[in-house]
């Protein structure tokens, strides 16, 4: 797989090229919140008139640091494959509808050295946990290299070595993709979406795949931050009830930035 082609443009998010810049920018400018420079992001994954403006909270920080990112370390969970541990992709670049993205190959390579990941094509094909990600980079970051990783289970130690090998400097990001509870009626899913809020914000690494489907990559991002004595700060926090869809079985979203 030289190149990883957009799997879900046209659903997630518009496959014209124009029409999806538009929106992804009326979603930064539309955003606002606390200003500050942020080393990691964990942002919602679903399709964006869901969850659009709850990552673009996330995202409008990168503002003043976008010249100097120069890497993204993303990490998402797995959807349609079953996986263990954590998969990188064989592409040399990823691509959607505002262009190509070049793949850190030589941070791949330092991974699979030491064992921490696989190489799983198969993992990455279809998977949407990334890829809805990029256009919202891509509108943000001037020119960045990609580090893409599928989450499969893994514990929060091993995600969190990974994540510490691949930590960088001021040139690297850090990108956690995850939605939070699944298909309770509103207020039930505001309840357990206040409650893991609330450990994410203790930076807590307990959280399950009940209250997260990117569990485990969240927890491994917690462990790190909360070794390194790091804060975080909830950006945004809704549901699908608040932004486009019924109250009868909501998803939650929620955005959070560590420095």
């Amino acid at each position: 797989m030289l190149k990883r082609k957009p799997a879900v443009a046209g659903m997630f998010y518009p496959d014209n090229p124009q029409i999806l810049q538009e929106q992804v920018d009326g979603f930064l400018q539309a955003a606002s919140g606390p200003d500050f420079i942020p080393k990691a992001l964990i942002v919602p994954h679903a399709g964006y008139l869901y969850s659009g403006a709850i990552a673009a909270s996330a995202y409008r920080l990168l503002q003043p640091i976008s010249s100097k990112l120069t890497r993204v370390v993303l990490l998402g969970p797995s959807h349609r494959v079953p996986l263990r541990g954590l998969a990188a992709p064989s592409a040399q670049v990823f691509s959607t509808p505002l262009g190509e993205i070049p793949v850190d190959r030589d941070g791949i390579a330092a991974l699979l050295k030491m064992s921490l990941i696989n190489i799983r094509d198969e993992a990455h094909q279809f998977e949407h946990s990334l890829e809805v990600q990029l256009p919202f980079l891509q509108r943000m970051i001037d020119d960045f290299t990609l580090l893409p990783l599928v989450v499969g289970n893994a514990s929060s130690d091993l995600v969190a070595e990974v994540l510490r090998c691949v930590w960088g400097g001021d040139e690297t990001l850090v990108v956690i993709s995850s939605d939070l509870s699944h298909y309770h009626p509103y207020q039930e899913a505001q309840h357990i979406d206040r409650k893991t809020t609330a450990l994410i914000e203790q930076l807590d690494c307990r959280i399950m795949g009940s209250q997260a489907c990117g569990c485990s990559a969240v927890n491994g991002l917690l462990e790190l931050a909360k070794n390194e004595r790091m804060t975080i700060k909830t950006l945004d926090l809704r549901n699908s009830g608040d932004t486009a869809g019924d109250r009868d079985r909501v998803v939650g979203y929620g955005a959070y930035a560590i420095y």
